[in-house]
């Protein structure tokens, strides 16, 4: 059995990851500093899977943290074989108003792993980059090959990884690196068990639907109707988390395979707006989402969504679910979980 480590395990995309890497057949270890995720969400995955999943709280800038970590597993016999590279911070505004946090976690953070799997002989590597690192579109759909020119700190930062990850690569034969540019990733598993769990006021669209459904917030803020789009209203790729997290599995298949770097998309291909969203969410889950339209914000471009064609042909990945899953199995995670994970984490 191959074991992995997944730095960022007991987030919202690492948790629902953790139970198709296990579906799949892989040993996952988790090292989460719990800056964003819950310690109650592996507690919960282990529950859906049946299995113990060592976790490691600990912060992955510890350079002495992951020798030790790496030396265990290789006194035990079960060294690590590849690394999911999920752990960083993830709010756009935030990295505009702090852009040193984002480059001391995201960057400082990925130069202490990547020295550390040098140390222990680790050449295997799955990222979570971010569509962000495209900018504004000059084209789309966004493909692989759209110029990088992101606009804000997060997206810079994540830029950064994968150039160091193809530098990597170039200069060791031996090392293979996946970074996978996720679009919009919204839903929750779904047995309800876990879900997205914003610890403040939700930065994305989908929870702030869900938290206005279930009550912790007064209305849904749209920012702008007067985008050059069908209503108005900003279109995105929305892809269901359990397709994503399964693009994780098909992404370390390939990585285990395979000594180079590839940049892959995964997304859906379709764009859906806001309003779409919220009305779609209403009428399969038989609800009603007050609204409130407010001006733009600073930076949000019309439209976005994927070419993941690359996916199709080099991982054998595609989306499975549609837009109403998407929202039954969202809202089923808050209705059974109003307050998310609560304080534990």
């Amino acid at each position: 059995m191959t074991t992995l480590l997944v730095t960022g395990g007991a987030g919202y995309i690492g948790s629902h990851t953790l139970i198709e890497l296990i579906g799949a057949g892989y040993r996952p270890i988790v090292i989460d500093n719990l800056c964003n995720g819950s310690r109650a969400a592996v507690r919960r995955v282990e529950r859906i899977v049946g299995t113990h999943i060592p976790f490691v709280e600990g912060d992955i800038r510890s350079a002495g943290l992951l020798d030790g970590l790496f030396a265990l597993q290789e006194r035990q016999g079960q060294p690590i074989e590849c690394v999911l590279h999920l752990a960083g911070v993830k709010a756009v505004g935030e990295s505009v108003r702090d852009p040193i946090k984002y480059f001391d976690n995201n960057v400082s953070g990925t130069v202490a792993l990547l020295s550390a799997m040098r140390d222990h002989g680790i050449r295997r590597l799955v990222f979570s980059s971010s569509a962000t690192v495209y900018g504004v579109p000059r084209f789309l759909p966004f493909t692989e090959e759209h110029p990088l020119h992101p606009t804000n700190p997060y997206g810079r930062s994540k830029l950064i990884v994968e150039q160091m990850l193809q530098d990597a690569c170039a200069a060791d034969p031996e090392f293979g690196a996946v970074t996978l540019r996720y679009f919009n990733p919204i839903g929750a598993h779904p047995s309800g068990l876990i879900g997205e769990n914003p610890r403040d006021v939700p930065n994305n669209l989908f929870p702030f639907i869900t938290q206005v459904a279930v009550g912790r917030q007064p209305h849904l803020k749209v920012f702008g109707n007067d985008y050059d789009t069908e209503d108005g209203t900003g279109v995105r790729d929305y892809l269901h988390v359990m397709d994503l997290a399964a693009g994780h599995v098909r992404a370390v298949d390939y990585a285990l395979r395979h000594s180079d770097f590839v940049a892959v998309n995964l997304g859906t291909g379709k764009g859906t707006s806001v309003m779409e969203l919220v009305r779609t969410f209403e009428r399969v889950n038989g609800l009603r989402i007050p609204c409130r339209i407010e001006a733009r914000r600073p930076g949000d471009v019309d439209r976005v969504w994927a070419d993941a064609s690359l996916a199709r042909r080099l991982l054998n990945w595609q989306t499975t679910h549609g837009v109403e899953s998407m929202c039954q199995d969202g809202w089923r995670w808050q209705q059974s979980n109003p307050e998310g994970y609560g304080a534990t984490h």
